[in-house]
């Protein structure tokens, strides 16, 4: 499996940033059936943790968390996957130390698992752990809950600990509800909080709307971010405790 990104969403989405680099890899591997339970795997991959992808394509909202920005896009490594039953499943492996590189000259030195449970119909959770010893520990919790045929909630927290990145912890939830045939309207409400001294709480919430017409999907946004420190600017370039944003995507998949 290979997929790049173009532009500049791909281009930030390595670290380090290169100035005029173009293009990212997100996905390039190769996995095998051992058998129809057994897998492995290798290579470099989006990530495992967290409820939102790297792709548009697979996300409700188009705007990201702050848990999706400040944990890993990419880990490269081997992993084995074993399916005890469609309600059970497990995952290990070992992957680069730094998180979304993929050189050949970084640490293979941090353990990952992903547990998936899925104990009633429509409903899945994937309990997850990445640490290593310059990255820290991260350990996180992702479910999504398909309670009728029209509403969806979906639900992500996690903590990430130790040396290297910075530290923190959050929580976001995820209701959407489809209103019409094509058209479904969501929220994403995100608590999330930076460890170090002095750090305040940000809150930020996220009306989403999906019109989907064939492949094609519209995507309107309003977003609303507040945090009491001011770390937001205003169209003057001032300190403000608030930002607002809207936009409008469109995303095509084929």
């Amino acid at each position: 499996m290979g997929e790049i990104s173009f532009g500049p969403r791909g281009q930030y989405q390595s670290i380090p940033v290169v100035s005029g680099e173009s293009y990212h890899i997100q996905n390039l591997n190769v996995s095998y059936d051992i058998t129809d339970n057994f897998s492995l795997a290798g290579g470099y991959f989006g990530t495992f943790i967290g409820y939102e992808v790297i792709s548009p394509v697979g996300n409700f909202n188009y705007s990201t968390s702050y848990l999706f920005t400040n944990g890993p896009f990419q880990n490269a490594g081997v992993k084995a996957t074993f399916t005890f039953s469609p309600a059970a499943s497990l995952m290990v492996g070992v992957f680069n130390d730094d998180w979304n590189v993929y050189t050949a000259t970084s640490r293979i030195n941090t353990v990952g698992a992903q547990l998936m449970l899925s104990p009633v119909k429509g409903w899945t959770a994937y309990l997850n752990v990445l640490s290593g010893p310059a990255s820290g520990t991260l350990l996180d919790l992702t479910t999504a809950y398909q309670i009728t045929d029209a509403f969806k909630l979906g639900l992500n927290a996690a903590n990430k600990t130790g040396n290297g990145l910075p530290n923190y912890k959050g929580v976001a939830i995820y209701p959407n509800v489809t209103v019409a045939k094509g058209v479904a309207l969501g929220l994403r409400g995100e608590y999330f909080k930076f460890s170090a001294a002095g750090s305040e709480a940000t809150t930020a919430v996220t009306f989403t709307a999906n019109i989907k017409s064939g492949p094609l999907t519209f995507i309107p946004e309003v977003r609303l971010d507040n945090n009491s420190a001011g770390p937001f600017t205003d169209s003057n370039g001032a300190a403000t405790k608030s930002a607002s944003q809207f936009l409008l995507a469109a995303v095509y998949a084929f």
